[in-house]
């Protein structure tokens, strides 16, 4: 009788719970559809590695946009009106979006990507400063204008071209007056943040956010797919244990390295090597961090690969020109052993490429031919 009594008491217990949580997921489908003045909520995009955004799909071709830091948008497909009712705190995007101000540089490989990249018409960056063929080409042909830097926009371009939304990075928020100043023109601004996701394909997903935008989810599917399966040899495999150190050389004799957290470290992870800075703290937003000479001499002296940063103080075409910058690397592991790289400039426009970088890095690990001088991303100096 008393075995029986507490097997009723489990049952409902566990009943319970699993009514508190069909409630919880109805209220939550419930609140969303309110909050969105009746539209039907109807499925949820899914994401693989990305974190920072999600996108809810409802009835009629509406999407809900929602990033990390709390930036919500809704698009309302072409002939349609917003619904009335709608939460002040979320953005209305009219489509078709074909008037974009794109001052992101690392967004532009996303739309190209996915075949939007004649949706861009205004750039933050002008001709010469893209590695990037289309954005550049789109530029010299006038089928995109440059529209000034984060912090300086042509205002008066802007408004005349007709922009139906600015894509903007971080950056912005150092000159918060320029955001409102576009807003005020009735211009949407939206941050992006792929720089924050802690995978690095993450940051090759948000694709699928501009993809949202656009409405091109079934391109950025494909091309997504495409990525994983160049990376379906790579990942899962045996780490190497060969240690990595990834860093550049400022003109003051600085060394700047990334933080054990960082997504590069995470690429070298993924690839089978082990990135030889593994407690570098985060005790701020900051990505990279400054280091002298001497403390990274102590750290990475004995790695086994060196791969040097060229994007931050330019690119390297010999070992020559590194010992230039500093003659106390001659005694590294990496340089006796022939095994220092340096990454191309165009690695941190082309977002798409982080696939092609992980499988450059594991290349580099688990390939002993000297003739192994290029690959997609990196050349080897010597």
């Amino acid at each position: 009788m008393r075995k029986r009594a507490l097997s009723e008491i489990r049952s409902a217990g566990v009943a319970a719970v699993f009514g508190l949580l069909a409630a919880f997921l109805c209220v939550g489908i419930g609140a969303r559809a309110e909050e969105l003045a009746g539209l039907t909520y109807d499925h949820s995009m899914e994401l693989e590695y990305a974190t920072q955004f999600a996108v809810d799909y409802y009835e009629d071709g509406y999407a809900l946009i929602s990033i990390e830091d709390g930036q919500r948008f809704l698009t309302v497909p072409e002939g349609m009106e917003a619904p009335e009712g709608l939460d002040p705190e979320i953005t209305v995007l009219s489509q078709p979006l074909d008037h974009i101000y794109l001052v992101a540089t690392s967004a532009m490989d996303l739309f190209r990507a996915i075949g939007g990249i004649d949706s861009v018409t205004l750039s933050g960056t002008d001709a010469d400063g893209w590695y990037i063929e289309e954005a550049r080409e789109a530029l010299e042909e006038g089928r995109m204008q440059y529209a000034g830097k984060y912090n300086a926009p042509d205002y008066e371009r802007i408004v005349a071209q007709g922009c139906d939304l600015a894509v903007e990075s971080t950056m912005i928020y150092h000159s918060p007056e320029v955001k409102e100043k576009l807003e005020s023109f009735g211009i949407p601004v939206l941050v992006e943040r792929s720089s924050y996701e802690s995978h690095p394909l993450g940051r090759t997903e948000w694709l699928k956010l501009y993809a949202a935008l656009l409405g091109r989810e079934e391109e950025a599917e494909a091309y997504f797919d495409g990525q994983k399966e160049l990376l379906a040899d790579v990942l899962g495999q045996e780490n190497t244990e060969k240690t990595v150190a990834f860093f550049s050389i400022s003109s003051n004799g600085y060394v700047t390295v990334r933080k054990s957290g960082d997504y590069v470290a995470k690429m070298i992870e993924l690839s089978g090597g082990r990135y030889i800075f593994e407690d570098l703290g985060d005790d701020n937003a900051l990505s990279t961090m400054n280091m002298q000479m001497e403390d990274f001499y102590a750290g990475a002296c004995e790695a086994d690969y060196l791969i040097y940063n060229s994007a931050i103080e330019g690119e390297l075409h010999s070992l020559d020109e590194l010992l230039e910058k500093s003659s106390v690397l001659k005694d590294f592991k990496a340089v006796r052993d022939g095994n220092v790289w340096c990454t191309q400039k165009n690695l941190f426009q082309e977002t798409t490429g982080i696939a092609n970088m992980i499988a450059d890095i594991h290349r580099m690990l688990t390939t002993d031919d000297p003739e192994l001088t290029e690959l997609t991303y990196m050349n080897r100096l010597s």
